[in-house]
C-alpha cells in the first residue's frame, strides 16, 4: 500500500476549517468559538499523545501490555456511559453497570474477529487487537449509554404503569418487559442506520483510510463488511447486558420497583 504522507504544513491547512468554524460562531453569536478551539486543541494533544504510546507498545509486542491499553480503553468507555444519562444510580452501579457491559461486548467480538477471521499472528498483535477494540468500544459506547439513558428515564416516567402491573399480580420482569425492548431498541437504532446507509449515504471510516493507503477497494470493502459485523454483535451484546443488568439493579428480592436508587444527574 502506498500510503500518503502528510506535513505539519497540511495539518496547519486543514487546520483553517477549525478558525472558519469559530469564525462562524463570532459572526452568528453562537457563542461556541471556544469550545471549538479547546475541543480541537483537545483532540490533538490527545491523539498525538496515543500515537506515542502506540509506538511504544507495538515495539513492545506484549500481551500484558497491549490488554492493559485495551482495559484503560474499557474504563474510560464505561466512565463515559455511566456519566450520560440523566438519572444515575447513588452508588457507583452506572459505572460498574457500563464497564461491564461495553467490556464484554467488546471482548467477545475482538477475541472473535482475531482468532477467525483476521487470525494475526500472534493473535493478540497490538497492531490489530487495540484499533480493532478501539472501533468497537466506540460504538458499544453509544448503544450501552443509549440504552441505559432509555430505560432509567422510563422507568421513571412509566413508574405508576410498572407499579399498576405488580399490584394486578404480575411478576417485576413481566412489569418491565416492554421497558426493556424500548431501551434495547434505541440502543440498536444507531447501527442499523450505520449499516442501511454504509456504501450508499456514506462510505465509512475504516474502508475510506484503507483506500486512501492504497488498498484494492474490493479488499476495503471486505474488511468494511467483517467490521459493520462485529459492531453490529457488540452493540447488541451491550445493549442487552446492560439493559437486563440495570433492571436487576432496579429491583430487589420483594420485585419492587426501587427507584429510591436513582438521583437526577446534577
Amino acid at each position: 500500500m502506498n500510503a500518503v504522507s502528510l506535513s505539519p504544513q497540511d495539518l496547519v491547512i486543514a487546520a483553517s476549517l477549525i478558525i472558519l468554524d469559530a469564525g462562524l460562531s463570532l459572526w452568528l453569536a453562537l457563542r461556541l468559538h471556544r469550545q471549538i478551539i479547546a475541543a480541537a486543541g483537545r483532540m490533538v494533544v490527545q491523539l498525538i499523545a496515543v500515537g506515542y504510546l502506540l509506538r511504544i507498545v507495538f515495539k513492545l509486542d506484549s500481551p500484558a501490555a497491549t490488554l492493559a491499553v485495551v482495559i484503560v480503553m474499557v474504563l474510560i468507555a464505561g466512565r463515559e456511559v455511566a456519566a450520560r444519562p440523566e438519572q444515575r444510580f447513588r452508588d457507583l452501579s452506572n459505572l460498574a453497570l457500563g464497564a461491564g457491559s461495553v467490556a464484554l461486548a467488546t471482548f467477545v467480538t475482538a477475541i472473535l474477529a482475531l482468532t477467525t477471521a483476521i487470525r494475526p499472528h500472534p493473535w493478540f498483535d497490538p497492531r490489530y487487537a487495540i484499533p480493532i477494540a478501539g472501533i468497537i468500544l466506540g460504538n458499544v459506547l453509544n448503544a450501552a449509554s443509549l440504552t441505559l439513558d432509555s430505560l432509567l428515564s422510563g422507568a421513571v416516567r412509566e413508574r405508576s404503569s410498572i407499579e399498576a402491573r405488580l399490584c394486578c399480580g404480575a411478576s417485576y420482569w413481566q412489569a418491565v418487559s416492554g421497558l426493556l425492548r424500548t431501551a434495547i431498541r434505541r440502543g440498536l437504532l444507531p447501527i442499523i442506520n450505520q449499516m442501511s446507509a454504509a456504501g450508499v449515504v456514506t462510505l465509512p471510516g475504516i474502508m475510506t483510510g484503507q483506500i486512501l493507503a492504497g488498498m484494492d477497494p474490493l479488499e476495503a470493502v471486505k474488511y468494511q463488511i467483517l467490521l459493520m459485523f462485529l459492531l453490529s454483535g457488540g452493540s447488541g451484546l451491550a445493549a442487552v447486558a446492560i439493559a437486563y443488568l440495570t433492571a436487576w439493579r432496579l429491583t430487589d428480592d420483594r420485585q419492587r420497583l426501587r427507584l429510591d436508587r436513582l438521583r437526577p444527574a446534577k
